[in-house]
C-alpha cells in the first residue's frame, strides 16, 4: 500500500445522495446540512415510495469552479432496489462518470450490473484486485461454512464497457479531486476486522482480512476532510488515519458510511471508537448501515451537535 502523500485537490462543494442504506423515514426534516425528499411530489403523495435494504449506495457529486463530476459508490444488496430509488429520486445513470466499490462482498455490489446495462458509455470502475475472491466464508463456531455469493465477474464486466481500474494503492479520480484509498493501512490495537472470515485460496483455506475494503475521500475547501466509508472493515479509525496519511490533510470534517460496529462481535468495540471519533471532532458524523442500531444510538448520544440520522434519499451537502 502507498503511504506517499497524494496530491488530492480541494472542492468548492460536493453533495453526497444516499441511493441505500438499512433505513427510510419519509418524514424526517431538513437542515442546513441536509436534504430530505418531500413526502408529496407536485401536491400529491406518491403510490410507491423509496426503500431500504441490508446494502449501501452514494452518488457523490464533486464541485470545483464551473467543473461537475459524479460518482457512484456502491450499489446496494438487491439488483433492484437502487435503480427503483434512482427513479423515485429522478437520477439519471447516463450521469455516472464513474463507479467505486468498496469491496467484494454482495450488499455492496447487488445492483451493479443493471445499472451497467443502462449506462452506454465506456465508464472506469475502481476496484481493490481481491474484491473477485471467491470463494469467500463465514465459518461458524460450529464448523459449518456460509458461502458469500460472490456477483463481480471481470469478463462480464469488461462485456458491459467497464474499465476496470485495478488497485491495491491510492487512486485519485474525478480530476483528481476524489481519492480511493486502495488497501487501507491497519495500526489500531482494538480494530481487528471481520471474525470468521475466511477465503479459499489455491485449494487453501485461509483467515480473509478482506485486504479489499476501501474508502473515498474528499477535501472540501476551508473545511476539511470528508471522509465516505462502505464497510470499514479494516475499522473506520484506521480508514480515517490512513486518509490523513496518505493525504497529508489533517482536518476531518465529516465522515459518513458504514462503520462496521453491528453484532456481538463488534458491540464491545464501540466505545473505543467514540473516543477515537472524539479525538478527531468531525463537524458532521452520519453512521449508516453496518454501523448498526446500537452503535448508531450512542454517537446520537455522544455527538449531538454533529451527528446526522441518515435515510434513505438523504442528500449532503458541504460546502467550502
Amino acid at each position: 500500500m502507498n503511504s506517499t502523500p497524494v496530491s488530492l485537490q480541494e472542492v468548492d462543494r460536493v453533495e453526497i445522495l444516499t441511493l441505500m442504506d438499512n433505513y427510510v423515514d419519509v418524514l424526517l426534516t431538513n437542515t442546513d446540512v441536509v436534504y430530505r425528499p418531500p413526502l408529496a411530489k407536485g401536491g400529491e403523495i406518491p403510490d410507491d415510495t423509496l426503500v431500504a435494504e441490508h446494502g449501501l449506495s452514494m452518488l457523490i457529486t464533486l464541485y470545483r469552479d464551473d467543473e461537475e463530476h459524479t460518482i457512484l459508490f456502491d450499489t446496494g444488496y438487491s439488483s433492484i432496489g437502487v435503480l427503483h430509488n434512482m427513479e423515485m429520486l429522478e437520477i439519471d445513470p447516463a450521469e455516472i462518470e464513474a463507479i467505486v466499490i468498496s469491496h467484494g462482498h454482495m450488499d455492496h455490489t447487488g445492483t451493479l450490473y443493471p445499472i451497467l446495462e443502462k449506462i452506454s458509455a465506456p465508464i472506469p470502475l475502481v476496484i481493490h484486485p481481491d474484491a473477485f475472491a471467491s470463494p469467500r466464508y463465514f465459518v461458524l463456531d460450529d464448523g459449518r461454512k456460509l458461502l458469500f455469493p460472490q456477483t463481480l465477474d471481470r469478463s462480464k464486466l469488461e462485456k458491459l464497457g467497464v474499465r476496470l481500474i485495478e488497485s491495491r494503492e491510492a487512486t485519485l479520480i474525478a480530476d483528481d479531486m476524489a481519492l480511493v484509498t486502495g488497501e487501507v493501512e491497519r495500526t489500531t490495537t482494538f480494530e481487528k476486522g471481520l471474525p470468521n472470515a475466511y477465503l479459499e485460496r489455491n485449494g487453501n483455506m485461509e483467515k480473509d482480512p478482506i485486504s479489499d475494503d476501501q474508502a473515498i475521500a474528499v477535501h472540501v475547501k476551508g473545511k476539511g476532510l470528508v471522509v465516505i466509508s462502505g464497510c470499514a472493515h479494516a475499522g473506520i479509525i484506521n480508514t480515517i488515519l490512513y486518509i490523513r496519511k496518505v493525504t497529508g490533510v489533517s482536518d476531518v470534517h465529516a465522515v459518513l458510511g458504514g462503520f462496521h460496529l453491528s453484532g456481538a462481535f463488534f458491540e464491545p468495540i464501540i466505545e473505543e471508537t467514540i473516543n477515537e471519533i472524539r479525538k478527531l471532532d468531525p463537524k458532521i458524523l452520519v453512521p449508516m448501515h453496518c454501523t448498526g442500531w446500537k452503535a448508531i444510538h450512542r454517537f446520537s448520544e455522544e455527538f449531538p451537535g454533529s451527528f446526522i440520522l441518515n435515510s434513505v434519499g438523504s442528500r449532503f451537502t458541504i460546502s467550502s
